[in-house]
Formats: structure tokens, C-alpha cells, sequence
């Protein structure tokens, strides 16, 4: 038996394990970004080997946590990608205004920029009064970081250029206040986020949403979670809802391809239309 035939069998008793005694389900995560993943763990640690690991995650509360932190997907900046957000601001807003009250998931939402991005635009579009955003994430950790509304100092100038550029009406800086070397944001734009931990892999919906936006998430699964994620959403959106993805994904060759429209070619935003 080669070595990677080894690896791969150490990587599958690592994730059966965390699923079967842990709840947390990553067996369907594509396998080379997983791979990498675990083995950054694995250094971070101290160890050489990943049954070294498993032991650990087993045995040490601590590790486990660790251990989840290093496997979700943390890669997010505020108005990230500003054409989408503005694309948002264009197309989308306008379908938004024509519903008494909004319901939007951020699912996979991370440490939380890109919901604080939507709770701004949705304030200057005067449609956060009547919204409630579920931001919704499998980590604890990342969750809590989300739920604190703050961020570093020194991405704010990053953040500024970005809001800028998805069509921003106002100065930036009004939304945070600068202290200890962060940004800390306001309250307000708390106020209708509901911040919630949610499996993609295992759990089902728990609401009807007017929109649901997943941006560079699926990217890290392999097919078959890929379809099974998105009939979760296709059954979670509202006849008429859009949904948005990150640029790398799409909803094409999925099993509900055809119960979508793009709204617009240049950005992957659809509409369902059966």
C-alpha cells in the first residue's frame, strides 16, 4: 500500500469519526482543499501524522475546535466582489421593494463581512426595517466573531474601496467607530441579523426565504453535496426568489438548473421560476 492510499484512509476514519461522535460532517468536502486543510492542522498541532490528529480531536476539546476553525471557509472581505453587490443594488432591490417583509439567509457566512455588507445596503435602500437576515455558519467560533461586529482596523481602507465601488451612498466611516486598533460597527446593523449554527451537510431548512446568497462555498464540496445543498435551497427559496452564488459556482449541470433564471450574465445571481 502506498503512502497516499494510507493518507487517504487516515482522512476518511478522521472525518467517519468527527461525524459519528461529533455531529459535524465534512465526508462530502472535496478532497484536495480538505486535504490541505487537515494537514495545516496536523503542523499547527505539533504532529506528524493525521491518526496523530485524530487522537487529539478525540481526546482534547480544544483540538476539536481547533481542529473545526482550520476546516471551514473563512476567506471573506466586506463587498467582496463589488460588481455583485452592485449588481444587487440594480437588479435586485427593485424585486425586494415589492415584498411587506424580507426573509434572507447568508449561509456559510463566516466570520460575517458580507452579511454587515448586505445589512448596509439593504439601510440604504430603506428596505432594513422591514428585513431579517439569518447568517448562519457550521463553526461556533466564527459565528461568535460574526456576532461581534468587529473587524480590523486596517481592512477598513480595503472595505472602503469596495463599498465605493458596489454603488455606496454614503461615507463609509459612518457605519463603524475606530478603537484599539479595530472597527468597531454599529449596533443597529445588528439589530435584524439573526446569527445561528447551521450544517449545510446534514441539516435542513428551517425557513422560506425571499433570498439566499452562498458565495464561494460550494466550491469546497464535492458533487454530491453540492446537489444535496442545493435542493436545501431550492426548497427554502420562495417561488420568485433569487439566490447568489459566488463566480466560480453556478446552477448549471445541478438537478434544478432549469427552476432558475440569471438575472444577469455578468454576475451569478438567479431567479426561481418553478
Amino acid at each position: 500500500m502506498g503512502r497516499e492510499e494510507l493518507e487517504d484512509i487516515e482522512i476518511q476514519l478522521l472525518l467517519e469519526g468527527v461525524y459519528r461522535y461529533y455531529g459535524f460532517d465534512f465526508r462530502n468536502y472535496a478532497l484536495s482543499s480538505l486535504k490541505r486543510r487537515i494537514w495545516n492542522t496536523v503542523h499547527a498541532e505539533g504532529l506528524t501524522t493525521i491518526s496523530g490528529l485524530q487522537e487529539k480531536v478525540f481526546h482534547e476539546p480544544e483540538c476539536l475546535e481547533r481542529f473545526l476553525f482550520n476546516l471551514s471557509v473563512k476567506a471573506t472581505t466586506m463587498f467582496r466582489d463589488p460588481s455583485f453587490f452592485l449588481t444587487l443594488r440594480n437588479k435586485v432591490v427593485p424585486i425586494l421593494k415589492t415584498y411587506p417583509f424580507i426573509r434572507i439567509w447568508h449561509a456559510g457566512c463566516s466570520t460575517g463581512e458580507e452579511v454587515y455588507s448586505m445589512a448596509i445596503l439593504l439601510k440604504e435602500e430603506g428596505l432594513y426595517h422591514r428585513s431579517r437576515l439569518y447568517a448562519t455558519d457550521v463553526n461556533e467560533t466564527v459565528l461568535r466573531k460574526a456576532k461581534s461586529g468587529i473587524f480590523p482596523i486596517e481592512m477598513m481602507q480595503e472595505y472602503t474601496h469596495n463599498y465605493i465601488q458596489a454603488g455606496g451612498k454614503k461615507s463609509f466611516s459612518e457605519y463603524y467607530t475606530a478603537a484599539y486598533g479595530n472597527a468597531i460597527f454599529s449596533s443597529e446593523l445588528k439589530e435584524n441579523i439573526v446569527f445561528s449554527l447551521h450544517n449545510l451537510a446534514t441539516d435542513n431548512s428551517f425557513n422560506e426565504f425571499h433570498a439566499i446568497f452562498c458565495r464561494n462555498v460550494l466550491i469546497y464540496f464535492n458533487k454530491y453535496l453540492q446537489n444535496r445543498v442545493h435542493e436545501l435551497f431550492y426548497e427554502s427559496l420562495i417561488r420568485l426568489g433569487i439566490i447568489g452564488l459566488g463566480r466560480q459556482e453556478s446552477i448549471r449541470f445541478t438537478p434544478h438548473e432549469k427552476d432558475y433564471e440569471q438575472l444577469t450574465s455578468s454576475e451569478k445571481i438567479y431567479r426561481k421560476i418553478s
